[in-house]
């Protein structure tokens, strides 16, 4: 193997972004639209990467239903590398399929893993811990990278550090200890007191023939049914070898798949700004403030009202009078009115819809 081979990323993106409903819908989620003004979200994920990954080293997996639009706002990547899942099978298949198709079209070269709509800066910061990453990567390990926490954190997964493993400034490298599901509230107090936890970032690097073996090690099924896949990339069969792969596959994530199972792991602990998006309550510290508090996206007007959420995308002019800790959304056919701190019940209202009034979806 060439260990000098530049690196290739991986774009999870096929995500439909409830939790930001009425912006976010089925054909344009949330990684496919602005929500702080500028770019679209996975836009912004291609562009942090450059230089230290050109586009035409850049992958893109998402859904039939997002793959027109992908490529439209991503004319710097080459058509065939947004690649299409024709049904939804959580992140361990995503992760076999990319490492299958690099295999064949760049081998050598490390993978790097990350989704498209988080909120990263600056992005020389973001690609000196991904190089980093890399190197350990070059040394037969899986990694993933943390985020020191801010603060007690229920709503994100952590990981336990161990021994370091290297240090290069500000970057710490340490052997995984071990993965934690989110927290309570308690013992999300506790890890950020210990210092020994980190927020998992979800983004990860690995060789191709590491995380291959390994996933047929310990997922033997899913190597199985999708190894002919990979050895259709390129060729006119390839889209019908997906769909046919893909049908019967178990939904597995890449955590209960491989990370949660696998001994020679590596966390690189990052120093730059990392958030992840979840939800509009996420929104409300990226968006510049009136005196009162109000957080504001669009034409509004706060009258009397105090730390609220005002996304304005309807076209006509929002007002809010007397109220407070509100999130308020607007679209030209929605509006969503939520309490700030409960916007993850969001989905509760997609759900509904999709049953009451699908075409709002």
């Amino acid at each position: 193997m060439t260990t000098t081979t530049p690196p290739v990323a991986v774009i999870m993106a096929g995500g439909s972004g409830t939790r930001f409903w009425p912006v976010s819908r089925t054909k344009l989620p949330k990684q496919l639209v602005s929500l702080l003004g500028g770019p679209t979200m996975i836009q912004a994920t291609v562009a942090r990467l450059q230089p230290l990954i050109p586009a035409e080293r850049v992958l893109v997996i998402t859904t039939a239903a997002q793959a027109e639009e992908t490529r439209r706002q991503l004319p710097m990547l080459k058509p065939a590398h947004v690649i299409a899942e024709p049904v939804g099978r959580d992140t361990a298949a995503c992760v076999a399929l990319a490492a299958l198709i690099i295999a064949k079209d760049f081998p050598g070269a490390p993978m790097i893993l990350l989704p498209a709509d988080q909120v990263i800066d600056p992005a020389d910061r973001f690609q000196a811990a991904l190089a980093a990453g890399v190197d350990q990567a070059r040394q037969g390990r899986l990694v993933t990278f943390g985020i020191t926490p801010r603060f007690a954190a229920t709503g994100y997964g952590y990981v336990e550090v161990a021994e370091e493993l290297g240090r290069d400034g500000a970057i710490g490298i340490n052997r995984v200890a071990r993965f934690v599901e989110k927290p309570n509230a308690e013992g999300a107090t506790e890890y950020l007191a210990s210092g020994r936890f980190r927020w998992n970032a979800g983004i990860f690097a690995w060789r191709t023939d590491v995380v291959l073996r390994e996933l047929a090690a310990h997922t033997p099924w899913l190597i199985e049914a999708l190894t002919p896949v990979g050895t259709a990339w390129g060729t006119p069969g390839f889209a019908e070898a997906l769909a046919a792969a893909y049908g019967p596959l178990k939904k597995i994530s890449i955590d209960y798949a491989l990370l949660e199972k696998a001994k020679d792991i590596a966390v690189v602990t990052a120093d730059f700004i990392w958030d992840d998006l979840g939800s509009w309550d996420a929104l409300y510290d990226h968006l510049p403030a009136d005196a009162d508090g109000n957080h504001v996206s669009g034409e509004a007007i706060a009258v009397g009202s105090h730390n609220n959420l005002m996304v304005n995308r309807s076209g006509q002019t929002l007002a809010l009078v007397g109220v407070e800790n509100l999130s308020v959304i607007t679209t030209p056919d929605a509006v969503l009115v939520v309490a700030r701190h409960g916007s993850q019940q969001v989905k509760m209202v997609v759900e509904r819809l999709a049953v009451t009034l699908p075409e709002r979806i």
